[in-house]
């Protein structure tokens, strides 16, 4: 018997959505990287781009828990005197899609092929978007929300 590998012209990828909406942060994104990795199905290749689209609506209902919300998160411009700060909290507030985006690419690989995955990650504020037409499937977590 011989050891599968998948390649690119053998992968077929599913578009999925997730709802944000009273969920916490973390587990959201931890769903959406499995997704996006493709660790979700029996091909998963390490070293190959396996991974479906992920779509994230509501991502400014998501949730953070404990002392996260007043947790600082830095920059620098590169510049003298260019460090620069906000909250986790400001940030999702201000830029709700820009804050989930960044917690998903840091749960991906630091290569590449983790810049091919978040290309496939589409996050939007509100309940809409613009992907009907790739018939995507709503993805139910394994645990249920807070409070259920």
């Amino acid at each position: 018997m011989k050891t599968y590998s998948a390649n690119p012209e053998t992968i077929e990828r599913t578009w999925w959505v997730l709802d944000a909406d009273g969920r916490s942060m973390g587990r959201l994104a931890a769903d959406a990287a499995r997704l996006l990795r493709g660790k979700h199905k029996p091909t998963f290749t390490a070293n190959v781009d396996t991974g479906d689209f992920v779509i994230v609506v509501n991502a400014d209902k998501v949730r953070l828990t404990g002392h996260k919300s007043a947790e600082r998160l830095y920059r620098h411009s590169g510049w003298p005197g260019g460090l620069k700060s906000v909250t986790r909290a400001e940030e999702l507030a201000a830029r709700p899609a820009d804050a989930i985006r960044r917690v998903v690419r840091g749960m991906l690989p630091h290569n590449k092929l983790g810049d091919a995955m978040i290309n496939k990650l589409k996050v939007y504020a509100g309940p809409d978007h613009p992907h009907a037409a790739q018939q995507p499937v709503a993805w139910t977590a394994p645990y249920p929300k807070a409070g259920e």
